[in-house]
């Protein structure tokens, strides 16, 4: 017996059942749970309920306009933040993918290209198929008339330059001037740009504020089938079946393009440059697209994209850089239903887009488009935002959008994680940062990824009082 052994000690040779459990069967906590697949629902129970009272009831369905147009006004609330917030951070991933060479540089420059390439696609094939052609929701016009008049008095050209520059900083953030807080984004990002590490607290500071505003946009979301209900009955009420197959044909052409772009342009240049099979890529990454389609977004498959591209036989350094910064300025899908659905609204307005009015829709898409994949609602907020600032009397026109919205956000989703997928491989081939060998292999299935090795909890966090550590092959 120990005579040293004190109250509440023990043996050494029974075990202590403060620690009977072995760490390897430690069971994390469990993740919080999803519940926007229940929105999704709501969306698409709204969008049926809006058609029936339409069809049933149109005096009714016409009455319930002020519901979208209620909702598109709290859109239009987070329009500057969103714009700002995502700006001024997509800047500094740029700054931060400079400093690792080439391999930044060059896919910088292929996002760029290929935003306007996707945004260029989508005004072809709008202005082709006209979905919105024969509709008539002039009548929600509502608060964005009165945006119309107000722009319409800002006078020409110099009279608009000036219109640009705010009073402030700040109220260009609050006076709801969409191109002012574009132009103070772009400043504000350059200057932290230039202070180099010197601005790092103040990009971590604007990334928790855009966590902020992110969350607030997340909320007004559980509004939006309120607001899809009442826009939908609305034009509904107004045009009868015409509505139901208009927008019917926006998804499916907006789908069928989303195909032809990942498959046709993509697809094209993959084989051409790095000499790789889009439909094995495809087949490759079938998990990460099942995940994707049940979450409606491409972040959710983030981690294992890296973890298969490096897999692939592309070096750390490529896909470090390329993937995440892709997140942000190779929006691909987002672009193709920016300018998709402004001619959409357009044409519905029964005003369609002049061929400079797209132009500069078009400029002002490439720029406003980057940092749109945070949430789902970033995309409906960048497009409110681009309608405000060329054709203000068109913005209550979101509300009809909204309602299929959530049935377009997959194919937005899957085409920017492929355009992702993709951008990695030319880059790679580019900089020779990719052994071609082990694609083909890995492709093939001879050497197939190993599932095991993709964990997505850690049964050990790193907490704050921890030194971060992690292995060499993390």
């Amino acid at each position: 017996m120990n005579v040293d052994a004190r109250p509440g000690d023990t043996p050494a040779d029974q075990p202590d059942p403060r620690h009977d459990a072995p760490a390897e069967e430690y069971v994390p906590p469990k993740p919080k749970r999803d519940r926007t697949h229940w929105l999704y629902i709501a969306v698409i129970v709204a969008v049926i309920a809006g058609v029936v009272v339409g069809l049933v009831a149109p005096e009714t369905g016409k009455s319930l306009g002020w519901l979208g147009t209620t909702f598109v006004g709290l859109i239009k609330m987070m329009i500057a933040p969103v714009i700002f917030c995502t700006i001024v951070l997509g800047i500094g991933s740029v700054r931060k993918a400079a400093t690792v060479g080439k391999v930044g540089g060059l896919a910088f420059a292929y996002f760029l290209v290929m935003s306007t390439v996707a945004l260029g696609i989508g005004l072809v094939v709008g202005n082709v198929i006209s979905p919105g052609t024969g509709l008539d929701i002039s009548s929600t016009s509502g608060e964005g008339a009165k945006l119309a008049d107000t722009a319409h008095e800002a006078g020409g050209t110099i009279e608009f330059i000036q219109g640009i520059i705010p009073t402030s900083l700040v109220s260009a953030l609050t006076d709801g001037s969409v191109l002012q807080a574009l132009f103070v984004a772009l400043l504000v990002g350059f200057a932290i740009q230039a202070l180099g590490r010197t601005g790092d607290p103040i990009l971590r500071t604007v990334s928790y504020l855009q966590k902020l505003v992110f969350k607030i946009l997340t909320m007004v979301l559980w509004v939006a089938p309120i607001g899809a209900f009442g826009a939908i009955a609305n034009v509904v009420g107004q045009t009868g079946w015409a509505a139901v197959g208009q927008l019917a044909t926006l998804m499916l052409a907006f789908y069928l393009t989303c195909l032809v772009f990942v498959f046709g342009v993509l697809g094209a240049m993959l084989r051409v440059i790095a000499g790789v099979s889009i439909f094995r890529l495809v087949r490759y990454l079938a998990r990460e697209y099942l995940l994707i389609f049940a979450t409606s977004s491409s972040e959710s498959a983030l981690p294992r994209l890296i973890a298969k591209l490096e897999h692939l036989g592309v070096q750390k350094t490529t896909v470090g850089v390329v993937v995440p910064t892709g997140y942000s300025f190779n929006l691909d899908g987002t672009a193709i239903y920016l300018t998709m659905a402004s001619l959409f609204i357009a044409d519905a307005m029964g005003d369609p887009l002049s061929v400079g009015e797209q132009i500069g829709l078009l400029a002002f898409m490439i720029i406003a488009s980057k940092g749109a994949a945070g949430v789902s609602g970033a995309g409906l907020a960048t497009l409110a935002a681009g309608l405000q600032a060329h054709r203000p009397e068109m913005l209550d026109g979101v509300g009809v959008i909204v309602g299929i919205d959530r049935f377009m956000s997959e194919a937005r989703a899957v085409t920017n994680f492929s355009g992702n997928a993709v951008a990695t491989l030319l880059v790679g081939s580019w900089t020779k940062t990719m052994d071609k060998d082990r694609i083909d292999e890995v492709l093939s299935g001879r050497d197939p990824f190993d599932e095991s090795n993709m964990v997505d909890d850690d049964p050990h966090p790193i907490t704050s009082a921890e030194p971060e550590k992690l292995p060499a092959g993390r």
